[in-house]
């Protein structure tokens, strides 16, 4: 059996019950086999692959909290610091129902190539808790925030761990946490990014994981000689990430026509309003139910099926696995020329493989929406030197970091023999780096 066969089945064998974990480690693995059938008896010797999928250290704790009725409720609050070998942890932290250990490991070992894609000194990690911050009132999430940070604050620091946002985790929650680990640190340091601009934020780092998916995305389609101008885009999500990314693809002369949330998604002929939907999901927190009020030619429809709409461009911008291989089918007859991945693992592996056959060119979420994380080191950075740089320069930055993780990813590609695809070429990157400094810094 060869070593990569052998850690996958051991990381399914070792950890039951994270089927996200052990999709997230095939996929790497699988596509690194290249790479790792060419050192394959330095590495076993090592132990480099077992080293790359244990995490440093996982935390898991008991998050108590009072809700607005006086009731006590109790969540689960994770942090899993999985690679520090090209800098501090950093990732963000989930806040839905649905986390659990699996999914936070994924989340991490994703990040650790994520962030070693950007070029900056960033390691893996990633945490949240299964509290859900839907329909919560401001006293209870606060509530929740400074319980989930009392125990958190113990494990993280701006040179060790450097938590930021994720889904369920916004501008709100990142103030709450910030101010309670302030108060029990007595430091004022850059320790989460996210932050509001009055206390240490950076411009553009709300735009930026929508920006990005955009730079991105045309910077491949330049390397075919194709613009994002006059084509048809459908977008998944209504978070931070597909709003920007809607904002910017129409900015680049594109027009969106979708975007969904958990209940339902908007079909509107004439490009998405995203002031509107601003308006519904940032200042009402409401659902997309009510963009109709705002766009009456649009349709609103239950369920699932942004997918069906055809269009040049899908940008899966929601959360994992929700682009499956049925999906790809109706993608594909549509005619798209292009998938690229908002969120962290939205195609499943089937429907990545049968993109990837039919000739759309595919860009994978650790190198499609690294500008989010870029952007938080941006603003580690910016913390460090007590400045803050204006919007364009930031954005100048980010969209600097985005075109260079393509060709990263694109020539890594190539010089395997893996020319146009993505996943292997951003894998590859990714994972050089990281084993460099692995191997720099001995066995530990």
């Amino acid at each position: 059996m060869s070593y990569v066969d052998e850690v996958i089945e051991r990381v399914v064998r070792e950890n039951p019950n994270e089927p996200e974990f052990h999709q997230a480690v095939k996929e790497v693995l699988e596509s690194l086999r290249v790479v790792v059938d060419a050192n394959e008896e330095k590495f076993r010797k090592d132990a480099l692959l077992e080293r790359l999928v244990n995490p440093e250290r996982q935390f898991k704790f008991r998050v108590p909290w009072v809700d607005d009725k006086g009731q006590v409720q109790v969540n689960t609050g994770y942090r899993v610091q999985f690679n520090s070998a090209i800098g501090p942890y950093k990732g963000g932290l989930r806040l839905h129902p649905s986390v659990n250990l699996g999914i936070i490991k994924f989340l991490g070992f994703e990040q650790i190539f994520k962030n070693s894609l950007t070029g900056l000194p960033i390691g893996g990690g990633k945490g949240g808790s299964d509290f859900d911050p839907k329909g919560k009132s401001d006293r209870e999430v606060m509530a929740f925030c400074q319980s989930f940070m009392t125990e958190l604050c113990k494990y993280i620091g701006a040179d060790t761990d450097v938590p930021a946002g994720d889904i369920g985790t916004g501008a709100r929650e990142i103030g709450y946490m910030f101010g309670q680990y302030k108060r029990i640190r007595g430091v004022f340091e850059g320790v989460l990014t996210g932050k509001g601009l009055t206390y240490g934020g950076s411009l553009a780092r709300t735009e930026a994981t929508g920006y990005g998916l955009l730079y991105i995305t045309q910077e491949m389609l330049k390397s075919k000689g194709m613009s994002l101008e006059g084509k048809t885009v459908v977008v998944s999500g209504a978070g931070n990430v597909a709003t920007y990314a809607i904002q910017k693809a129409q900015q680049l002369g594109a027009k969106v026509v979708t975007c969904s949330d958990s209940t339902g998604w908007v079909y509107d002929p004439d490009g998405i309003d995203v002031a509107a939907l601003k308006e519904i999901k940032e200042v009402k927190r409401a659902r997309l139910t009510e963009y109709k009020n705002y766009r009456p030619n649009s349709e609103y429809h239950e369920g699932k099926g942004v997918w069906t709409v055809k269009a040049d461009i899908a940008l899966p911008c929601a959360t994992q696995n929700e682009l499956g291989i049925e999906d790809a089918k109706t993608l594909v007859a549509n005619g798209v020329i292009a998938v690229a991945e908002g969120a962290n693992m939205p195609t499943t592996m089937e429907a990545t493989e049968y993109l990837q056959k039919n000739g759309v060119f595919f860009l994978p979420g650790k190198a499609a929406n690294a500008g989010g994380v870029a952007t938080s080191a941006l603003e580690m950075s910016q913390n460090s030197e007590r400045l803050s740089w204006t919007f364009e320069e930031v954005d100048s930055k980010l969209q600097g970091i985005m075109v260079n993780i393509f060709h990263n990813l694109d020539d890594a590609a190539k010089k395997y023999g893996f020319e146009g695809n993505y996943v292997v070429g951003a894998n590859i990157a990714g994972f050089e780096k990281v084993v460099d400094a692995m191997n720099a810094q001995g066995i530990v």
